[in-house]
């Protein structure tokens, strides 16, 4: 069986999933930035672009204005018609022959200046600009508009401004034609564009070895937090990795991971403990076991010897066989693995079903186990795990207690809660020691503990069971008074 990706990795090419976090932000970071840099340069040059040709055409009509004006022919705004006489007159286009004739020397055609055209209304050219030579400006018959459009001449290219001449009668009469070379506007506009395009990877490369040296110290935290996670191991569980000085992100990072490590070295040395009192509480009835047989098989003894040893052996072996079973039932709800039956209880069967169980154990030391003010109540909960959680309570309460002393068994109501309160008036717990008596392995007193043959564990099945069902435990106790012990079941 193959392990499928997370779902955070799929569809990821494995070279962003194999890249380090340093070139991740840098890689991010500039893409983001090369995309702003692509749209900022795209609008200059498009601002460049349309600045530029307003300018010429705004050139084009000066020029269009003066000719008509030197061949005392009106225009209108741009954009509207010229109306004037029904003829053309010679003189539009002569100022600009002169011009023409300053630029033109021998046998050199120079296209750098501005050019002239007048046109019947089929088009045919009556009069252009000696700059032309035998080159003419292209004409679109029939436009009553002005028409501005790019058009080559000589194959140069050009930018032209074509203006309909209108007669008195409203008919056009021919056009008037004035262009200008974009020869100098391409150039700007082509070597900005050679300036961005040879920048702009220029520009892209810089800005991520920036942003990686960048990134790199700012993640350095990351990796002193490594560097120290790869050294700690369970002999230097005390270690902690050294917080940043910002109280950022990786602040908060460093505070966690050092609270993991102060969680974990608790766990470890709790696991620690108890695999040493769980090593000492079985070597003990083995020691007592091992060395009676080895006083026995010295010589031969009398039958009553052997029995009242045998006995002695087998009470020890019992004890060791508690044990194990306590120590397996911990290990099966320790990581809430069990498998919890919940089911509606009424609490008095189980309690009367312990307390038929524990009677002689009870008879045995005078001590009368009783059940007062027994409410109904149902709960949600195990049955069986409720009876080795009640059994466990009892058994510690007849214990504990001194013999002919009652032991008392409630079930109420408190606050739409059911409690089950199991009395007794034996030794009691000190103040002081109440909070460790769940811990696994813990006695409040090692003499009187071992004399009843308690290993510490007891109580430990409570709280983790009732952790399981969701049952509340507590405890309040008075030495020489004696202790008691609630169950409060959810509502």
């Amino acid at each position: 069986m193959t392990n499928s990706p997370a779902p955070a990795q799929r569809g990821r090419p494995k070279l962003f999933s194999s890249m380090s976090i340093r070139n991740r932000i840098a890689l991010y970071y500039t893409g983001a930035t090369a995309l702003l840099i692509a749209i900022v340069f795209a609008a200059i040059i498009f601002t460049v672009d349309s600045v530029v040709y307003r300018h010429l055409d705004e050139e084009l009509l000066k020029e269009a204005v003066e000719t008509l004006g030197e061949a005392h022919i009106r225009i209108d705004d741009f954009g509207g018609f010229v109306r004037g006489d029904a003829h053309v007159d010679d003189d539009v286009v002569d100022h600009d022959d002169d011009r023409g004739r300053r630029h033109h020397h021998g046998r050199h055609r120079d296209l750098d200046v501005e050019f002239v055209q007048l046109s019947d209304a089929e088009g045919r050219i009556v009069r252009k600009s000696a700059s032309l030579f035998e080159n003419s400006l292209g004409v679109e018959r029939g436009s009553r508009e002005a028409v501005m459009r790019n058009s080559t001449v000589g194959g140069a290219t050009v930018r032209q401004l074509q203006l309909p001449l209108l007669g008195r009668d409203d008919k056009i009469n021919g056009y008037l034609v004035v262009a200008v070379p974009l020869r100098g506007a391409m150039l700007v506009l082509r070597d900005l564009s050679t300036i961005i395009l040879v920048s702009f990877p220029v520009i892209i490369i810089l800005l991520f070895v920036v942003t990686r040296l960048i990134a790199g110290q700012s993640i350095r935290p990351i990796d002193e937090v490594i560097a120290t996670a790869e050294t700690i191991t369970q002999s230097n569980l005390d270690q902690r990795i050294a917080l940043p000085r910002n109280r950022d992100e990786l602040y908060r990072m460093s505070v966690t991971v050092n609270a993991l490590l102060d969680r974990l070295q608790q766990a470890f040395g709790r696991e620690k403990q108890f695999t040493a009192d769980a090593a000492h509480e079985l070597k003990t009835p083995l020691a007592a076991v091992k060395g009676t047989l080895e006083v026995l098989v010295r010589k031969p003894r009398e039958v009553e010897h052997y029995e009242s040893r045998v006995r002695t052996c087998l009470t020890e072996l019992n004890r060791m066989a508690r044990l194990i079973d306590q120590l397996l039932m911990l290990a099966r709800y320790d990581k809430e693995s069990g498998t919890l039956a919940i089911t509606e209880v009424d609490l008095a069967r189980p309690v009367n079903a312990v307390m038929e169980r524990l009677q002689p154990v009870g008879a045995a030391k005078g001590i009368a186990v009783t059940l007062h003010d027994s409410r109904p109540g149902t709960v949600a909960a195990d049955p069986a795990l409720l009876e080795i959680m009640l059994g466990n309570l009892l058994s510690n309460a007849i214990k504990y207690s001194p013999e002919g002393s009652p032991v008392e068994i409630r079930i109420l109501r408190r606050d739409g809660a059911v409690v089950c309160a199991i009395e007794d008036h034996g030794i009691g717990i000190p103040a002081e020691q109440l909070p460790a008596i769940f811990d696994r392995f813990y006695r409040v007193d090692e003499s009187r503990s071992a004399g009843t043959g308690g290993s510490g564990l007891g109580l430990s099945i409570v709280k983790k069971l009732a952790d399981l069902q969701s049952i509340a435990v507590s405890v309040t106790s008075e030495p020489g008074q004696g202790s008691t012990f609630e169950l409060t079941f959810p509502s």
